[in-house]
């Protein structure tokens, strides 16, 4: 049988390939051990299987102030227009990278933690967010392929302060967010990076290499001045699942701090729509249904929907066919129009370059009978030889 999909994130287990096929009863065996169900692919088996979908205790959704009791909500507007924004978020992106790279390099060097450089390089892109979330969420998609050690945590960061924002916490805690995500994955500086890059499936013992940068990142932050109690549980509990099944403690539920709960899908969501080494990318529309999949599995449902209320349906970066056979790039989602984003076209209707892309509000255009210019589909990240990370910025 092939094994085309999981009931968790592949992140989650050593099943690196994203799609194998079962060769012994070991095989099966692994596959126990981190999986109640599979998707099998029967056009790539030697015969069909039955999936059978795991059942979760329903419990009573809760609102926002309900998840945040102990926080003052506010709802946030967008302070200003797209082109007064995107050169500001630019900088304050560029900022955050940089940054990222000096932090990473002397941890690396001598487990020191820069607070005063990540406090820095955070606030712009904070502020950028409160403004207008769309113009930092199209910068976190444009990231270059062989740079996913500095860049997820730059992407996870600005994830993770937008659904953040679309909670309506307070200033200070999407600080906490942006930190906490910046930081969560700072124990695989010391973890073998053969490991953390390799196509094949992993060993056992190796997987627990690779799950034991959870410990060595709480032990590096913890030899630092942080005492931000909700960054140090993003950094120790972020690979907890909401049904139990994951790691360190197998927490489950509520017993999960929250500011976790939201590093695990702003972790999951980056990982899985960028290029690492052992997998290709898939569309973000196409991770956001699998966030839909997974919620009240691995993450709690009603951040899930959160999150897919911050991002879109069609978050950015999204590649898409239009109505009139265009090819373009989701740029950015409107709260009102969320089928309708803002475009830049890069491919005309025979699917040729255009010299110069050229940007669209979709909720604004029409084709030329007069109907409503729409997304048709959502394609593939590399979908027509198009390369995200070489669209000028």
């Amino acid at each position: 049988m092939y094994i085309s999909s999981l009931d968790r994130p592949w992140l989650d287990t050593p099943f690196t390939l994203q799609g194998f096929r079962l060769q012994s009863e070991e095989d099966i065996r692994r596959l126990q051990k981190y999986c109640q169900y599979v998707y099998v692919d029967p056009s790539m088996s030697v015969q069909d299987a039955t999936i059978v979908r795991r059942k979760m205790r329903n419990r009573p959704r809760l609102s926002n102030q309900e998840l945040f009791a102990n926080r003052t909500l506010k709802r946030y507007t967008e302070a200003c227009s797209w082109e007064e924004e995107y050169p500001r978020a630019l900088k304050a992106v560029m900022t955050l990278s940089k940054g990222i790279e000096v932090i990473y390099s002397k941890m690396s060097d001598s487990s020191i933690l820069d607070m005063v450089t990540v406090k820095k390089c955070i606030e712009p892109v904070v502020d950028s967010i409160v403004r207008l979330p769309g113009a930092c969420i199209w910068l976190a998609r444009l990231k270059q392929e062989d740079r996913y050690t500095y860049q997820h945590p730059l992407g996870a960061s600005i994830w993770a302060v937008a659904l953040g924002r679309q909670l309506g916490l307070p200033k200070t805690d999407l600080r906490t967010l942006a930190i906490g995500s910046l930081l969560f994955d700072v124990g695989k500086l010391g973890v073998d990076p053969e490991l953390l890059s390799t196509t094949r499936q992993l060993s056992d013992e190796e997987f627990e290499q690779v799950r034991n940068h959870v410990k060595l990142g709480v032990e590096m932050i913890q030899g630092s001045a942080l005492m931000n109690t909700d960054v140090i549980d993003m950094i120790t509990y972020h690979h907890e699942r909401h049904d139990g099944s994951g790691y360190p403690k197998g927490l489950r539920g509520d017993d999960i701090p929250v500011f976790a709960r939201i590093a695990a899908i702003v972790d999951c969501f980056d990982a899985i729509t960028s290029h690492r080494g052992y997998a290709r990318a898939i569309s973000p529309s196409s991770a956001i249904k699998m966030l839909y999949e997974w919620k009240d599995i691995d993450f709690q449902g009603e951040l899930v929907e959160e999150f897919i209320q911050a991002v879109g349906i069609y978050p950015a970066g999204t590649l898409v066919e239009l109505s009139n056979g265009e090819i373009g790039v989701v740029m950015a989602a409107y709260r009102e129009h969320r089928l309708r984003p803002r475009v830049m076209v890069l491919l005309d209707a025979d699917k040729q370059e255009l010299a110069i892309p050229r940007t669209l509000d979709l909720a604004n255009e029409t084709n030329a009978d007069g109907s409503p210019l729409e997304i048709k589909a959502s394609l593939d990240p590399n979908a027509h030889g198009i390369d995200l990370s070489k669209i000028p910025i």
